[in-house]
């Protein structure tokens, strides 16, 4: 009866992985700034396969930390690295060191990692005080938003982290729900330096 069990949740969980794969890219649509009411749902063509070029970057803007509206294209030419995220989750934290000392390596070779938190800006200040780490890269605030610009590039389960890798042209590349380890992070950007 074990065995039986093991087989069904295998199943279920390869099943889920192919499902979720198919429909990644075929979810991306591009996003209006920050403004749900005027998004606009152009969907994304799907690529024939993960090693060709993947589809283009869908275009936000939401606020930074002082309250500046950023849009994504100002990071074009870039190896973007968009890793959604919020104060509150675990994992989203623990990976937070290796994507800050990534920044540091690899960013005058062009990399720029960018945070969406899933928070309001009084929250996202009060844990920069208090924790140890020292963000090196923009984070924008993303409330409410920051859900539907996940689910454009992809995060359609709204699990958090979500971490998408953009290459210097602007195509999606990689997009992964769950913590990132260091090692899959590099693998993932160094041949887009």
């Amino acid at each position: 009866m074990k065995k039986i069990g093991l087989i069904l949740a295998a199943l279920l969980f390869f099943g889920l992985g192919a499902w979720g794969s198919r429909y990644f890219f075929a979810g991306l649509q591009e996003v209006a700034p920050a403004n749900a009411a005027e998004k606009r749902a152009a969907p994304m063509p799907a690529p024939v396969s993960t090693q060709e070029a993947g589809p283009m970057r869908p275009v936000f803007a939401l606020p930074d930390m002082e309250g500046i509206s950023r849009n994504i294209s100002a990071w074009d030419g870039k190896v973007l690295v968009v890793n959604f995220w919020a104060t509150w989750c675990g994992p989203c934290r623990r990976e937070m060191p290796a994507f800050i000392e990534l920044q540091k390596k690899y960013g005058p070779q062009g990399l720029q990692f960018v945070g969406v938190a899933f928070d309001d800006v009084e929250t996202i200040q009060g844990f920069m005080k208090t924790s140890k780490m020292k963000i090196n890269y923009p984070v924008l605030v993303g409330e409410d938003d920051a859900m539907i610009i996940a689910e454009r590039y992809g995060n359609t389960m709204g699990a958090l982290p979500y971490t998408v890798v953009i290459d210097r042209k602007g195509r999606v590349i990689y997009g992964q729900i769950g913590e990132m380890s260091r090692q899959l992070v590099e693998e993932t950007i160094k041949p887009l330096l």
